[in-house]
């Protein structure tokens, strides 16, 4: 990889702009990032801090003068105010790599599947979400299918983890900073679901952009990941901390619904219940023509680094 490409995180102090940024260096690249407080304590100096927010279209367009890649990795924080605030900041990333001639990266989910898609999604299967966020989702892809003169790139992934991912369903499960003494489930145990470890996202979307000049300009690829069931996971984390009899609990979702009014998050979780009920799985066949292997860590390596990074193991 030629030492001279520049990337621009949005979003690199969180689980998916961190592990691409940390691919990215390990190729050589010069990494960029926006960040709200640049004198905050624990940045990675190997990263160029650039201070501003992701919201002020001024702040993205400076920080982004000169890179070849632009990665939109950002979401409002706490899930506040997605209606209003995540078109509008994704329209800001793509003004500054339209204005640099920059391959926009967007990390997908499959938020933007509705039930009429399962069990195994593939990369233009009909998009019919039954959510808000999935519509949003649906939004955002079509902003950047619209945009003829802006190359992009859409990885889309199951539900994400990794040591450096604290909002995510794993983080909800697993409850970081605190020593696990149980699972918390969201679906029927015995149904296999898609995982997405970051580390290995990370590594895939440098990857894929090692080969940016042979990507299609709407460039769409699903990560397959890890499929697995809740017994398969209960037993990986048995295994990291040594429990042999580690619970698996559902999921309060009753305690989701009755406090949705009132708790963002819990809102959010329960808008996603759906994708719990039925098998789940990402048709990952065009990903590995392109690369040869989807790159993967092993579960049980996975699951352990995670919950260390999560504080959860001794």
């Amino acid at each position: 990889m030629n030492t001279t490409h520049t990337a621009l995180i949005l979003g690199a102090t969180g689980g998916v702009g961190s592990e691409i940024a940390a691919a990215l260096l390990r190729r050589g690249w010069t990494v960029r990032a926006l960040v709200r407080d640049a004198a905050r304590p624990g940045l990675d100096p190997r990263i160029d801090w650039h201070e501003g927010d992701a919201m002020r279209a001024a702040d993205v367009m400076q920080a982004a003068t000169g890179v070849d890649v632009l990665v939109h990795a950002v979401n409002p924080p706490g899930y506040r105010d997605w209606d209003k605030l995540v078109l509008p900041m994704l329209d800001h990333s793509l003004a500054a790599a339209r204005a640099n001639a920059a391959r926009l990266v967007l990390p997908g989910t499959v938020y933007n599947y509705g039930p009429d898609a399962f069990p195994v999604l593939a990369e233009n299967d009909p998009q019919r979400p039954l959510t808000r966020k999935g519509a949003i989702r649906v939004a955002m892809e079509q902003r950047l299918a619209e945009a003829t003169d802006v190359r992009s790139l859409i990885l889309r992934c199951g539900d994400f983890f990794g040591p450096r991912a604290s909002s995510n369903w794993f983080a909800a499960m697993a409850k970081p900073g605190r020593r696990l003494r149980s699972l918390l489930y969201p679906g029927r145990r015995e149904l296999p679901h898609a995982w997405a470890y970051l580390p290995d996202v990370g590594e895939t979307v440098a990857q894929l952009l090692g080969r940016e000049s042979e990507l299609e300009r709407c460039a769409r690829f699903h990560f397959a990941g890890h499929l697995v069931d809740g017994n398969t996971l209960l037993a990986a984390a048995r295994r990291a901390t040594g429990n042999a009899t580690l619970p698996l609990r559902a999921f309060p979702w009753w305690l989701a619904h009755l406090a949705a009014p009132f708790v963002v998050v819990l809102r959010e979780l329960r808008e996603m219940r759906y994708l719990w009920r039925e098998p789940l799985q990402l048709d990952n066949r065009r990903l590995v023509a392109w690369l040869g292997a989807e790159p993967h860590t092993p579960l049980q390596q996975a699951v352990e680094t995670t919950l260390r990074g999560f504080g959860c193991l001794e």
